[in-house]
């Protein structure tokens, strides 16, 4: 309920509006309490709370506008007043006003400090040298980005969690990077000596240079004032054009330590279980406060559980708390699983065996760099755990670790990796085991919302109980969760592609590859239930059809199955005119193609316009003007670009290092390999990709259904990627891959996803419905897992031998033509109802109401249609 500003009858003001402050304004919403007060929220930075656990993205063509973690008119509902960039400088306890940097007094009668933490910068000499930077906010990312850009080398000083994404920015960027850590390993508080020390080979073997047990004594610099280096402890130097300090935090305490607020010996505001400072009208949350189990905590996890005990904490002044009151907040799980370089890493509850009586269960395999380690108690309970390499088994582990319930089974099968001879197999997790620790969500949470609440879908479960949208870490499990409670309610979780076929879209691929059957009615027959068909089914198999090589599109019972686009081989527009777009591979484009086009275009007085996949779109065209387009195309060399159909679009590229002073590779001749290889690949979508010749990501190659980054040791593949309404960056699937590895990871990639992907079903929504994600994709394509490599290289390399462009093969048959007119008993009448505008110099579809123009003939000299057009 929203409450009009002149009833709130009191003042909570909030200091910082980062993660933990975005998620204590959420928790606050929900309480009843939250009516009868005014919020005041005063941000230092110019936007409102974003993602700082994804930082490292911004790296990788993510924008600041895709962290963005405050939803659009979320502050407007509940009545926030947010003030960026006016952070507060004092606090009066006494008066209870909180005053900002423009000097504005805020009144308060409740305070809540979520002022984070600072980067901790050695206080060495010329640290302030152009070209030192920290790691912390979005602003620092774009500094670090434009040095980065005229630096060859970078050093970061730091080997822990943001120091190691720091360092693969670096490296992703083409500069050689150098990670110095004081402690003897990577990782030191999450990862034990044998977790580091594979860790470190395996970072190493990707071209990043490891210092540890060494520690910065002082930045060099130049005659110029910037850096040139650092010098070391141990007295070595390391020559540097950029020096990023990621050594950890401190928290944020100054405001607190001004007013005269106690604080920890080691910073953080002090505050009780309910995150309650001294004073009751001041409480603090997150990084800034140090918890009363005297811990300050730097993940996200324990900040979010913090902002919601200060919620109920605020509530109860009121009498109106919403939820349980619980125990407060007296510690919390800091269990951490990521990707750092590629290398996956995870570490949960004692990691290093502190309890008395804890004994350690390995398993290393330094050839393949997988190491996993458990801490069993002197009880047989699941105390912690390290994993580098291979974390497969962290959802499950990291639950049974925070139970500290004794296992059911051998520790020794649990550490084994999954398929190795005596591993467990899945182990069932009590309803109390916390699935979602961002948001202490339990498992029987998730079971009651599925069956209790009618979620039937990971969505659903997500938006009801919060779960899985922090760190999604718990999203592989969770899903699992949700499957096996919709299953044991009776509930199929495979559906049907439609009345006529109880068979999913991947079966009745399945069905048609094996059988060899050629025919819609066929199909229907023998494995459906008869009848004629649907609007959903019949596209849909005519796709099927196309992807294993069943002739032309429009040949005999194949064309009726078409929907509107591929029924002429062109886009349908909003006036009924049609558009066309002949294939530009790469991009790349001769002038006397370029003359070609725009004499069509000319010609034909269509309109022009130049598209996101680097191509030249044509609109404006009658169906009977088509085949006449085409033939001329064809006849300079071009062919269908197939942007009417569920296939490859486009390669796009950027010039690579051909002309660019920053490539490391020659993008554009890759790109114009792979779309004249992929090119009329039918599949479940449309598919897009890209290839940039560096770092600096002009192609946009992570929104692509696949895209490749050059580096300079080869190529990164990125897949499951896409833009339009529901953008999603790509994963990273292989790195560093020679051109031959590269090429056939893509085909194995694309006719898996093929061969086992829904209707209308995107890369990217398919990569995250698929079972075991990515992980389980990279062991099929690059691995064999499933031993159908021979398989799907045997089907790209059929359908790159049966190729032939639809255009041309069309304008070869004169029965294919026939279609081609807009009315059967008038070849060549234009169409009533397309109407055309003048507009800029080109045409536009007339509105309704507006007096537009027809044409007068299918085939028309230069500029004569424009001038039918003018009035």
């Amino acid at each position: 309920m929203t409450t009009r500003p002149h009833d709130r009858i009191r003042d909570l003001v909030l200091v910082g509006h980062g993660m933990v402050g975005q998620r204590f304004l959420e928790a606050w919403a929900e309480q009843p309490a939250a009516r009868a007060w005014r919020v005041t929220v005063l941000a230092e930075e110019p936007r409102p709370a974003y993602d700082r656990v994804h930082l490292s993205s911004l790296f990788s063509g993510s924008t600041a506008e895709d962290l963005t973690l405050c939803p659009a008119g979320f502050l407007a509902e509940h009545g926030i007043d947010l003030r960026l960039d006016d952070p507060a400088t004092a606090v009066d306890r006494d008066r209870r006003l909180v005053r900002t940097r423009s000097g504005t007094e805020v009144r308060y009668d409740a305070l809540v400090l979520a002022t984070g933490s600072v980067p901790f910068v050695p206080p060495v000499p010329g640290t302030d040298a152009p070209g030192c930077h920290v790691y912390r906010t979005i602003e620092d990312v774009d500094a670090i980005r434009a040095d980065a850009e005229t630096a060859g080398t970078g050093v970061v000083v730091g080997g822990g969690l943001l120091g190691l994404e720091a360092a693969g920015a670096l490296r992703a960027g083409g500069l050689d990077t150098h990670v110095v850590e004081f402690a003897p390993r990577l990782m030191a508080v999450q990862v034990d000596d044998g977790g580091g020390a594979t860790l470190r080979r395996k970072i190493e073997d990707l071209g990043v240079t490891v210092h540890t047990s060494a520690g910065a004594s002082g930045v060099l610099t130049g005659p110029d004032g910037r850096v040139r280096g650092l010098a070391l402890s141990d007295g070595r130097e390391l020559a540097a054009d950029l020096v990023v300090f990621s050594a950890g935090v401190r928290a944020r305490d100054q405001l607190a330590r001004d007013c005269g607020l106690p604080v920890g010996r080691r910073g953080g505001v002090v505050v009780d279980a309910h995150c309650r400072t001294e004073d009751p009208a001041v409480l603090a949350i997150g990084e800034c406060a140090q918890a009363a189990d005297g811990r300050v905590y730097g993940l996200v996890a324990p900040g979010y559980q913090m902002a919601e005990t200060a919620a109920r904490t605020l509530a109860e002044l009121d009498g109106e708390r919403s939820g349980p009151a619980g125990e407060g907040f007296t510690g919390a799980d800091t269990s951490t699983k990521l990707k750092l370089l590629g290398v996956d890493v995870a570490s949960f509850g004692d990691p290093h065996g502190t309890a008395d009586g804890a004994l350690d269960v390995l398993y290393s395999d330094s050839r393949s760099g997988v190491y996993r380690k458990l801490v069993i108690g002197a009880d047989g309970a699941l105390l912690g755990g390290v994993l580098v390499g291979d974390t497969e088994g962290y959802g499950t582990l990291r639950p049974l670790a925070v139970g500290g319930k004794p296992l059911t089974v051998a520790p020794e099968q649990l550490v084994l990796p999954a398929g190795f001879a005596g591993a467990a197999g899945p182990v069932a997790l009590p309803d109390d085991a916390v699935l979602c620790s961002c948001h202490n969500v339990t498992q029987g949470a998730v079971r009651a919302a599925v069956r209790d609440q009618g979620c039937d879908s990971v969505a659903a479960v997500k938006k009801c109980t919060r779960a899985g949208t922090g760190c999604g870490s718990c999203l592989k499990q969770l899903g699992t969760v949700v499957t096996e409670e919709l299953e044991a309610a009776g509930v199929s979780t495979v559906k049907g592609l439609c009345e006529h076929f109880a068979h999913t879209r991947a079966e009745l691929y399945e069905i048609v590859r094996v059988t060899g059957l050629t025919s819609f009615t066929e199909l229907l027959t023998r494995h459906g239930s008869g009848g004629e068909g649907c609007e959903v089914c019949k596209p849909t198999v005519a796709s099927i059809l196309a992807s294993l090589g069943n002739g032309h599109i429009l040949d005999g019972e194949q064309g009726a199955l078409q929907d509107s686009n591929d029924h002429f081989l062109a886009n349908l527009q909003r006036n009924g005119s049609y558009s066309v777009v002949p294939r530009v591979p790469g991009g790349e484009i001769t002038p006397e193609g370029l003359i070609t086009i725009g004499e069509i275009a000319r010609d034909h007085g269509l309109y022009t316009k130049i598209t996101g996949g680097q191509r030249i779109d044509m609109f404006g065209a009658t169906v009977d003007q088509l085949p006449v387009i085409w033939s001329k195309l064809v006849k300079a060399g071009f062919e269908s670009g197939h942007a009417y159909g569920k296939s490859l679009r486009t390669v796009k590229s950027c010039v690579g290092e051909t002309w660019c002073r920053f490539g490391v590779q020659d993008s554009t001749t890759l790109a114009i390999e792979l779309e004249l290889r992929y090119r009329g690949l039918r599949s479940p979508h449309k598919l897009k990709a890209a290839v940039s010749g560096c770092a600096r990501e002009c192609a946009e190659a992570q929104s692509k259904d696949f895209g490749i980054i050059a580096t300079s040791a080869g190529w990164n593949l990125y897949v499951g990627g896409n833009g339009g309404m529901t953008p999603r960056h790509a994963d990273l699937l292989a790195a560093d891959l020679d051109r031959e590895t590269l090429i056939r990871t893509i085909d194995r990639y694309l006719m898996f996803y093929i061969r086992t992907a829904d209707r209308l079903e995107r890369t990217s929504v398919w990569l995250e419905r698929l079972e075991g994600g990515l992980d389980h994709l990279r062991a099929v394509v690059l691995d064999d897992s499933l031993g159908i490599a021979a398989e799907l290289d045997d089907m790209m390399a059929r359908h790159i031998g049966g190729y032939r462009d639809e255009w041309a093969e069309t304008l070869a048959d004169p029965e294919r033509l026939r279609r081609f007119a807009s009315f059967v008993n008038a070849p060549g009448a234009p169409d009533p109802a397309v109407t055309f505008v003048p507009e800029r110099g080109q045409i536009r579809p007339a509105r309704p109401g507006e007096a537009g123009r027809t044409l007068d003939s299918p085939v028309l000299v230069a500029g004569a249609r424009l001038e039918v057009l003018t009035p």
